[in-house]
């Protein structure tokens, strides 16, 4: 193993850096204009605070000066809505949580490949680029600026209005003549609070495809793994750490998902056995998402545990 001081002064970079998925973006460098973010991020829980009172108090204004916070002609009364609850004062805080955890548990990453001596000294160049992607595409504002084209096109356009919104009177929608009619406060919530949650949701995954894709350019360089090493993974066993870095994120979807069971179960009639099969579908996805990018590394084990063998 390369000592780190005698690491060529090109690729000292790599090890006075932090590895972060999170601590960039147009969004980030908003957030710390407005003093609701540094370096690390040590003011989460202000972050929290103000993204989810944004979503949530002017809902709670409004229907309650329209009259639709606790009672009157309507199904869901504001109060009774548990998936809007649920939605931005429990799964928002855990999505914005969760960049607290993944910047922690993760700003290493980079270091250990190196200090492990798991990328060799012709390789350094090529692992630098590795690294110089996630950065890049961490940092894109064009990314970002398509998500938001997403939320709206597709999240709210097509999977709110067709799946998730409820066929029935409500604090946020009137039904007259079979056509559904926002409120004041359904209107926040359309074009505010949701596109606001969605952005947050749908940015996790675009930082798990970036993680995805780093471990994968790192898979194609010929890595120094150890059949004998004492972490039974040929020195990749530090990697099995970082799936329990995305568990708020996974606890934002558990959340979000119970909140909108709760509203199918209460308010259309449905029953809990109805999503059995769409429950164990999303957590097998989920599982899919955490863990599969770490089986890009099978190849490189297989091959090393093989020629172990050989070698023994």
């Amino acid at each position: 193993m390369k000592p780190q001081a005698q690491l060529k002064p090109h690729y000292a970079s790599l090890l006075e850096q932090d590895f972060s998925l999170v601590q960039g973006g147009p969004l980030y460098q908003m957030f710390r204009k407005a003093g609701l973010a540094e370096d690390p991020i040590k003011i989460m829980l202000r972050r929290v605070v103000a993204v989810s009172a944004f979503c949530w108090i002017p809902l709670f204004v409004l229907s309650l000066w329209e009259g639709n916070f606790f009672r009157g002609n309507i199904a869901v009364p504001f109060l009774f809505d548990i998936d809007v609850h649920i939605r931005f004062l429990v799964s928002t805080p855990l999505l914005i949580a969760a960049e607290l955890v993944v910047h922690r548990r993760l700003k290493q990453i980079a270091k250990q490949f190196v200090s492990r001596g798991l990328v060799p000294n012709t390789a350094l160049g090529e692992f630098e680029s590795a690294i110089a992607a996630v950065f890049r595409l961490r940092n894109s504002v064009f990314a970002e600026l398509l998500l938001v084209v997403l939320v709206y096109g597709v999240g709210i356009m097509v999977v709110w209005n067709q799946y998730l919104a409820l066929e029935t009177a409500t604090w946020y929608a009137s039904v007259a003549s079979g056509e559904s009619k926002l409120s004041l406060a359904g209107q926040w919530l359309i074009y505010v609070s949701l596109p606001v949650f969605q952005f947050l949701f749908v940015r996790w995954y675009f930082r798990i495809f970036i993680w995805l894709r780093f471990l994968w350019h790192v898979s194609w360089i010929k890595l120094n793994i150890i059949p004998t090493h004492p972490d039974g993974m040929g020195g990749l066993g530090f990697l099995g750490n970082t799936v329990f870095a995305f568990t708020p994120f996974l606890m934002a979807h558990g959340t979000q998902y119970a909140g909108l069971l709760a509203n199918r179960i209460f308010y259309s009639n449905a029953s809990l056995p109805e999503f059995f099969l769409m429950t164990a579908i999303l957590l097998f996805f989920l599982m899919c998402v955490v863990f599969g990018p770490l089986l890009v590394f099978a190849p490189q084990l297989e091959f090393a545990r093989r020629k172990g063998i050989a070698e023994y």
